[in-house]
């Protein structure tokens, strides 16, 4: 008996945290229906006199109750737009290690951070690096600035992509559910408070856990967007001239490509040739070696003593 008391207390929590978030949902967007309400119960609380009495106003506590209520309506919520917006751009730079320094100090003073920052060469016999992979984070604010700083770095834009996504609707319902999950959580905290047995302490115990589990997870989705949609990530790539050239496509680039492509093949061949060729003579002089001196010796005593038979033979016949 007690148990089903406790599971119906626990429901009925549930519902309670529910029906609450509901109800804050819908004053906040049907205000006029609150109103009506109202004018309806204060209307209704008059009496009209009929056969001889005057109308009677409501007693003042309910009029007090009234007034408590009108002004705990929820008013409308602005949320600010939460919109990420990424960038990624493609520069050809004389000097890339010099457009690498500048594009840190753009987004040092910009309140950002460089992320990754990478350097490579296309030739292996270069001395200086030619290309240069970089990630910066910028705040959104100042997206549009640094970014026109940056494209100024390079002698020109290769490829330039900006995207953006509109997380607003998503921030609001993380927000109505934290709401609710925190609002239940509650709820089971007073239950806990109340109840009568170790048993009972225990299982409230479990579902205020899994409500705060679920909290954590939703506030970690919260942080996560509100990170993303106040930091704007670029991602840079810099190319030398001659690099950009060196990797730029055309018919007589395709048929150098080609021929290298093949004469490596062929040296790629002959290589696995002398590897296997270099793997197999351990074994070949170690064992196919000697079983070929053995048997080629046993052939040969073996044909010199067929040889002295048949000269023994042919003694004894001309004898």
């Amino acid at each position: 008996m007690k148990k089903l008391k406790f599971v119906a207390v626990l429901f009925l929590a549930f519902l309670a945290a529910c029906s609450e978030s509901a109800t804050n949902t819908n004053s906040s967007s049907n205000p006029s229906f609150e109103n009506a309400d109202q004018t309806v119960s204060t209307t209704s609380g008059k009496n009209s006199g009929g056969g001889g009495g005057g109308g009677r106003e409501l007693p003042l506590t309910q009029q007090v109750s009234l007034n408590q209520a009108e002004q705990t309506q929820t008013a409308p919520v602005v949320v600010e737009r939460k919109i990420i917006r990424n960038a990624d751009l493609q520069l050809e730079a004389n000097a890339p290690e010099e457009a690498q320094q500048k594009i840190t100090q753009i987004a040092e003073s910009k309140g950002g951070f460089v992320v990754e920052s990478t350097q490579s060469s296309s030739d292996a016999k270069a001395t200086t690096r030619d290309t240069v992979t970089m990630t910066v984070r910028v705040p959104s604010a100042k997206f549009d600035e640094a970014l026109s700083e940056i494209r100024q770095t390079a002698s020109r834009v290769i490829v330039e992509s900006v995207k953006g996504q509109d997380v607003t609707e998503e921030f609001i319902d993380i927000e109505a559910r934290l709401k609710t999950q925190k609002a239940l959580e509650a709820q089971f905290l007073e239950i806990m408070k109340r109840s009568n047995s170790v048993e009972d302490a225990l299982n409230v115990q479990t579902e205020i856990a899994r409500v705060r589990g679920e909290i954590e997870k939703i506030e970690g989705r919260k942080r996560f967007l509100e990170s993303q949609a106040s930091l704007s990530t670029v991602k840079i790539k810099l190319q030398s001239p001659t690099a950009f050239s060196a990797n730029s496509t055309g018919f007589f680039y395709q048929l150098k490509e080609a021929f290298g492509s093949g004469f490596a093949a062929a040296l790629n061949f002959i290589l696995i040739l002398v590897k296997i060729l270099i793997a197999l003579l351990p074994f070949l002089i170690l064992i196919v070696l000697p079983i070929y001196l053995l048997i080629r010796y046993i052939l040969r005593k073996n044909r010199k003593q067929k040889l002295a038979s048949d000269i023994a033979r042919e003694e004894i016949k001309s004898d």
